[in-house]
């Protein structure tokens, strides 16, 4: 099935600050969404990537990222919305015709293994649906007002990650009804299992962390950097 990978990179780093958006700043040598371009270079399942970045950053995404770069699955970038599901559903909406199968992906997510993302894609080509995610290693808390409530059972606690991937038809179509009736979420899988879909679960097998804070880059720059020397 023709797998299409969507990565989302439109997003304006509030959280991150400073003056250089966090997708182009500088890790282990290269931007830091080109660390996660290079990763679905590398799938195999991965057949075309289309790149959603902030209208005012298209030009930069071009210099720094494509020409520096030389992605050879890039078919296409485009300017994203205000929120990041406005961002998702125009990727979806420009995505190519032969897609059957789309790879929604965080931009700041650089350490996805390539084998993974086989993996989901595999998945989702049986399910229709599919999400990388991890088991939560602590104990879970509920708390109010700073204090507990109860202890959660973490036996049935995942954390979703990306990519999450979808029938193209399908997450076309929960898309546009979350915008047509105002819904808003974070997670692309919620609308799915909303209309009332299996999602498939696929445990990751690597750090797959996403890039938030400094410190967050600080993390994944001695990943990264451990890779390359290793």
């Amino acid at each position: 099935m023709k797998a299409t990978a969507l990565i989302v990179a439109a997003g304006n780093s509030t959280r991150f600050g400073g003056p250089i958006p966090k997708q182009f700043v500088a890790v282990a040598g290269l931007p830091l969404l080109a660390w996660t371009l290079e990763r679905f270079e590398k799938a195999r399942s991965i057949d075309n990537i289309v790149m959603v970045v902030a209208e005012d950053q298209l030009l930069k995404v071009s210099d720094e990222i494509i020409d520096g770069s030389r992605p050879t699955k890039v078919v296409k970038v485009i300017a994203g919305g205000a929120t990041r599901q406005q961002s998702v559903l125009k990727g979806l909406e420009s995505l190519p015709e032969s897609t059957q199968l789309v790879a929604i992906h965080d931009g700041a997510r650089p350490l996805t293994s390539p084998l993974d993302i086989d993996a989901v894609v595999q998945a989702a080509a049986v399910e229709k649906a599919a999400i990388l995610a991890t088991r939560v290693p602590d104990t879970v808390k509920k708390v109010v007002n700073d204090c507990i409530m109860s202890t959660l059972n973490r036996i049935d606690l995942w954390l979703a990650q990306t990519p999450q991937v979808f029938d193209r038809e399908l997450i076309l179509a929960v898309h546009r009804r979350a915008a047509r009736e105002g819904i808003d979420v974070t997670d692309d899988s919620a609308l799915v299992e909303a209309a009332g879909y299996k999602v498939r679960v696929v445990e990751s097998t690597s750090p797959n962390m996403k890039v938030a804070t400094r410190n967050d880059l600080r993390i994944v720059e001695a990943l990264l950097k451990g890779s390359v020397d290793g």
